[in-house]
């Protein structure tokens, strides 16, 4: 038998959300042919979810691009790599050249690794002299981000997952773990075997909820009234750690005059008062108390101060800085982490050193070998769509699928074709390539090398299984190719190793995570800032990462969300995801089985209101916003409130039809969580 025909397998890390899952590739005749489990890794014992059980089917597709693509006359033609590179290169120096470093975007995704997200970075710092370079965390966890950092002085989750089986308490707020992180759900499961009381607050009965001890119903996007009346109780009871706040917090005195006006604020959360009062006492009591959160916390207009609100909970309560505690945001995508710990994000270099600090403006010119980086902000992912055509004359988006996934679909669309040049770079024609003018074919996550940072921020090791298709290529050597073409110094044709020992060098809290270390089956949880040490997987022992050590409490005022239902416009729509499906489908719709499970669209709506309008289960309805339409089947329930509409966000011409541009001001987060939609009934079935 000769070696190509032996069965090999390839450990390596799933593709899909930012549990971090491990698993081995199966490979035959230098083909992934399947999955089998990996019970070595202490993030999921060998057990996957279907999309983990299926994430292989997507890497021979015959729908993968193979070859570079120009458009000329309107229609896509195959190109060489150099004609394709050519162009970008000169479309790109020539926007550059004419327009400042203000001219370009730079978006790239959370679903490659993160040595494709520090060499693009780098590639627009370099290259460029521009910060506009952001990743799509600005459209799940930029709150967390900043919202943390504000906080703790740490923009990343305190503790890891398995550690929640080390609470006596579990407060899951606005997250669906069981369907969007069930691996992570898995181990809420443990902890309901065990006999923690885990509550459930969320305005829909999840499949996570329906597991809890108690759902607590609020109403949509009023977190923060909810949690300020709880904080009010918990002090009026003098529940709240007054040792911890004297000696590890500010801000308390600050905290204590805002909650006194929510001692009672259920006209404005839903939430009964003797329920509030339960869930505070009960979180508040007990020994070591966890918060899990998710998307429902951050994808609003005050996503960055319901972060706040969260972290104000712990530090009331002194639950931070030990086992069994923290607050933690579970990572939608597989990258999310990672690509901001790049340095893929407007603000920061790697590790989060600000680029305001000329400090460090000068130790990556060094780094790097450069000069003249720049000092400002940059145009964050929808502020970039937004300058499309003005500011920003030509785009380059690695891996992002920008008309599926943002908000306001109609709206990229059109901008998009403001734009003088876009290069798309990505493994299918996604929905966005057909605005594009090169289309660059990359490599997925079983044809490269490299890491993937989940939530707990642990790094996991990604491991080459077989080839890209075709003239595909892996992202780096694309990027390299790119700089090698401008002159640039610092991309001479690296390997995934090289590119992290690079990052590694210029940023202190990944210094030690060497990939011989990230071999062990565990990884590396960061920080990690020297060779020998072994890991961070808890934040905040003894002290935070703020400037003077201590934690920072905030008073914070309700604000309502930025579009409203009213007389015109009556349903609240929220969005979600499912667990057969991951972002806009373009792997997992690959996937005959997955494909099966939930093979379109549909909005949940409440009995009432369906009965209202006369609409029967699974009719076609027309949803619109002040934005857009869209056509789907109604799924009648009471899983969700009156007056109250759900769906994914998985589909082409769905719910970001509808969704609404409005931002953060904090975190530049869109509001895809809550917009002001009308239902009509189309007839049929």
């Amino acid at each position: 038998m000769s070696d190509s025909n032996l069965i090999k397998y390839v450990q390596t890390t799933c593709p899909y959300c930012g549990v971090g899952c491990t698993l081995n590739l199966v490979v035959k005749n230098e083909k992934v042919v399947g999955v089998e489990p990996y019970k070595r890794s202490p993030i999921n014992d060998g057990k996957l979810c279907p999309k983990g059980l299926t994430c292989w089917e997507h890497v021979h597709s015959p729908d993968r691009l193979t070859t570079p693509l120009i458009k000329k006359d309107g229609k896509f033609v195959e190109a060489s790599w150099d004609e394709a590179l050519d162009l970008v290169a000169k479309k790109l120096k020539e926007t550059s050249d004419k327009y400042g470093p203000k001219g370009l975007g730079f978006q790239t995704s959370c679903r490659t690794v993160n040595e494709d997200c520090y060499i693009f970075q780098k590639f627009a710092r370099v290259g460029f002299k521009t910060n506009n370079v952001d990743n799509c965390a600005r459209i799940c966890h930029g709150p967390s981000v900043a919202g943390l950092s504000l906080s703790f002085g740490s923009g990343a989750a305190t503790n890891g997952f398995e550690d929640a089986l080390n609470s006596d308490f579990i407060l899951v707020w606005g997250s669906n773990a069981l369907e969007a992180h069930p691996l992570a759900g898995r181990r809420l499961v443990q902890a309901k075997l065990k006999g923690i009381p885990i509550y459930a607050v969320d305005p829909r009965l999840s499949t996570t909820a329906k597991i809890a001890e108690k759902w607590i119903q609020f109403n949509p996007s009023t977190h923060i009234a909810l949690a300020n009346s709880m904080m009010y109780w918990i002090i009026k009871a003098g529940k709240h750690d007054k040792k911890f706040i004297e000696e590890r917090v500010n801000g308390f005195e600050e905290l204590k005059a805002m909650v006194e006006k929510y001692a009672d604020a259920e006209a404005i959360h839903g939430v009964p008062l003797e329920t509030v009062k339960e869930l505070a006492y009960k979180y508040a009591s007990a020994k070591n108390a966890v918060i899990i959160y998710c998307l429902g916390i951050t994808e609003l207009t005050t996503g960055t101060d319901n972060v706040r609100s969260m972290g104000n909970l712990a530090l009331l309560t002194g639950n931070v800085g030990r086992p069994g505690v923290g607050v933690n945001p579970l990572r939608g995508q597989n990258n999310v982490q990672g690509a901001c710990d790049m340095g893929a994000y407007p603000n920061v270099y790697s590790g989060y050193q600000k680029c305001e600090v000329a400090d460090n403006r000068a130790k990556m010119e060094k780094a790097w070998g450069t000069s003249g980086l720049p000092d400002w902000y940059g145009a964050t992912l929808v502020e970039q769509i937004k300058q499309c055509g003005n500011e920003i004359k030509a785009m380059y988006v690695l891996g992002l699928n920008p008309v599926v996934t943002y908000p306001d679909s109609n709206l990229v669309k059109a901008q998009f074709q403001k734009l003088d040049f876009l290069v798309i770079q990505d493994i299918f024609f996604t929905e966005s390539c057909q605005y594009a003018d090169v289309i660059l074919p990359g490599a997925c996550f079983a044809e490269k090398d490299g890491t993937f940072t989940s939530g707990e921020r642990r790094i996991n090791r990604v491991r080459k299984a077989t080839n890209p298709p075709g003239k595909a290529k892996e992202d780096i050597w694309i990027i390299a190719e790119l700089a090698k073409k401008m002159g640039l110094k610092g991309f001479e044709l690296p390997t995934a190793k090289s590119v992290w020992d690079d990052m590694r060098n210029c940023t202190p809290s990944m210094f030690g995570a060497t990939y011989e270390k990230l071999e062990n089956p565990a990884a590396i949880v960061w920080p990690c800032p020297t060779e020998d040490h072994p890991g961070t997987p808890i934040l905040h022992i003894g002290k935070f990462s703020t400037a003077d050590g201590k934690g920072n409490l905030f008073g914070i005022e309700y604000r309502p969300p930025a579009e409203v239902a009213d007389a015109e416009y009556p349903f609240t729509m929220m969005t979600g995801r499912l667990i057969f499906h991951y972002h806009s489908r373009s792997q997992t719709d690959r996937s005959a089985a997955l494909h099966y499970e939930v093979p379109a669209s549909y909005v949940q709506i409440n009995h009432e209101d369906a009965k209202r309008l006369g609409i029967g289960q699974h009719e076609k309805i027309l949803i619109s916003s002040r934005r857009g339409k869209t056509e789907t089947v109604a799924h009648v329930t009471d899983e969700i409130g009156p007056g109250v509409l759900y769906m994914t966000m998985h589909f082409n011409e769905g719910v970001n039809n509808l969704t609404n541009t409005a931002l953060d001001p904090m975190s530049k987060m869109p509001e895809l969580k809550h917009c002001a939609v009308k239902v009509e009934k189309m007839g049929g079935n």
